[in-house]
């Protein structure tokens, strides 16, 4: 893979209270209408973004405390993480005891880093067509590129929050910092706005992510915007945007950048040794075709801690890394949602492994993800290049076959998007059977089905809780050894940790930092204030 030079860019706007306080212009601080004089500081601001906001939830920040990505899953009860003891985060998630008050700080993290990376967005928004010297197609290029940060940032802020105050110019005075909260409905609308510009500008290459030297691509902004609207669609706003998402997934499927990873046959029909798909993905093999975004690390300048990730404490000793965590460690609930027998990816070494082979003698530990195992950093060098996916094209396969499935019916097409992710993992079941079984079923049947596969393919992308707020559907494995599951109302049960799921659930709180900060904010119904 390209990589991306990541460039950190600290602006500082300041704002004078009095005329005439400052009237010298610091020399260690540069205004925006200083900064954006030369192409470079269009380039450089914009590459900031990839580092900025909800990307960062994305980073393996430390050993204990997982990435906070990885909250939603905790909340769920499918995963643990082994020193939960000392992170209190995980404690509260999974009780289901958190609030705007005993997790303030955590939530405070999220909220301004998401807003820092609206802030550096819209500055970019704002004086990107002022700067001189750039070329249009650099210009539309780096507008496209901002305005997808833009509303990936209010994305995740309005699915996590509900309705967050709308910002869509720079800070530069002193007037309006005290905004109240905007209705979803309009947040939306600036996220499915600003997509739809970045796509239709021109300014995004059509070639896939991996090969675009690791910068936004069309069909990353397109992906987004389909979930965009199956999110719209869901409880958030009630509305029907499930044609334009299938109508959206189409464009991506159509354009013939991306397919699902295969396994690797012999002649009898058996997957060969490191042949199977899940096992080329963990390597990075072929990914050009089935990674459509991801966070980007490079040695040396953003170094990947998700493979100290992959083995439990019991393994630190014997790890380059200083620290190994079950940060992200499945839960029986988890395990339970796979059929055993038939299902490629609960085998060993697929998603999940328990045993390592050291010199010659083969040591054994609890089940931890497989898919971020890599062995060169574990055992040799404690640092890691591999890039995480965000979005994979199995995630879009299962977005359009939901939305077909809600505007147009169980369709061929419908059931030939969830079929390919049955196909891979179901590997030695008939193709035909799994394609009969699912044209069968109603509306509603098929539409838990993708449910399922969601739970069971996107482990590693961390969608669960959001799904959960998006659907009001809470994922009970039935146990009964079919790796079968049922979906029950979300409010009123329990996750695999005995929280139980309440009405407020279905958002999370403000953090009391903020609601101390601004006083036209007001907290979400039945959290602490």
């Amino acid at each position: 893979m390209k990589k991306l030079s990541i460039l950190y860019l600290g602006v500082l706007l300041l704002a004078s209270a009095c005329d005439g306080f400052l009237e010298e212009k610091p020399k260690d601080e540069v205004a925006s209408t200083q900064y954006f004089a030369r192409p470079e500081h269009a380039r450089d601001a914009v590459n900031a973004l990839y580092r900025t906001g909800a990307m960062q939830f994305y980073e393996a920040n430390g050993s204990y405390s997982g990435s906070r990505i990885m909250f939603g899953p905790y909340l769920s009860g499918f995963v643990d993480n082994e020193y939960k003891g000392q992170e209190v985060h995980v404690q509260r998630g999974q009780n289901m005891t958190y609030d705007g008050l005993n997790l303030s700080s955590y939530f405070n993290s999220m909220w301004s880093d998401m807003y820092i990376g609206i802030s550096r967005a819209n500055n970019a928004i704002k004086y990107i067509p002022e700067t001189p010297g750039l070329s249009e197609e650099q210009m539309n290029q780096y507008m496209a590129e901002a305005k997808f940060f833009r509303a990936f940032n209010y994305y995740y802020l309005v699915r996590m929050f509900g309705a967050v105050p709308l910002i869509t110019e720079p800070y530069e005075s002193l007037e309006n910092l005290f905004l109240e909260r905007t209705p979803p409905s309009q947040v939306y609308a600036l996220i499915t706005e600003d997509l739809e510009t970045a796509i239709s500008s021109g300014g995004l290459s059509d070639m896939s992510m991996v090969n675009n030297s690791s910068r936004i691509t069309k069909s990353v902004a397109q992906t987004v915007l389909a979930e965009v609207y199956l999110t719209m669609s869901g409880a958030a706003l009630g509305e029907d945007n499930y044609a334009k998402s299938a109508a959206t997934v189409r464009e991506i499927v159509n354009s013939g950048t991306y397919s699902l990873v295969q396994h690797t046959k012999n002649a009898g029909g058996e997957i060969v040794a490191n042949g199977s798909a899940y096992n080329k993905i963990k390597d990075r093999e072929e990914v050009p075709g089935e990674f459509i975004y991801y966070y980007e690390y490079e040695i040396g300048i953003a170094n990947n801690i998700y493979p100290s990730w992959s083995y439990p404490s019991t393994m630190s000793p014997l790890l380059a890394y200083a620290i190994a965590n079950n940060a992200y460690g499945p839960t029986q609930a988890l395990v339970a949602s796979y059929d055993p027998d038939e299902d490629l990816r609960v085998q060993e070494k697929q998603y999940f492994h328990t045993s390592i082979e050291l010199d010659g003698e083969v040591i054994e530990f609890q089940r931890a993800p497989f898919m971020w195992e890599d062995q060169e950093a574990a055992y040799e060098t404690a640092l890691s290049d591999k890039d995480m996916p965000i979005y994979t094209y199995a995630n879009v396969l299962l977005i359009g076959a939901e939305a077909i499935a809600m505007s147009e019916g169980v369709t061929t097409e419908a059931v030939e998007y969830l079929a390919q992710i049955r196909e891979r993992a179901l590997w030695q079941k008939s193709p035909a059977e799994i394609r009969s079984e699912l044209s069968a079923l109603s509306a509603d049947q098929f539409v838990e089905e993708v449910w399922k596969e969601r739970v069971r393919e996107l482990v590693f992308e961390f969608p669960i809780w959001f799904d959960v707020m998006r659907t009001r559907k809470f994922p009970k494995p039935t146990n009964d050894g079919t790796g079968d599951i049922d979906f029950v109302d979300a409010v009123g049960a329990t996750n695999f940790f005995n929280g139980a799921i309440k009405e407020q659930n279905m958002l999370f709180p403000l953090p009391d930092q903020e609601l101390q900060r601004n006083p036209s904010l007001t907290q979400n119904p039945g959290y602490a204030n």
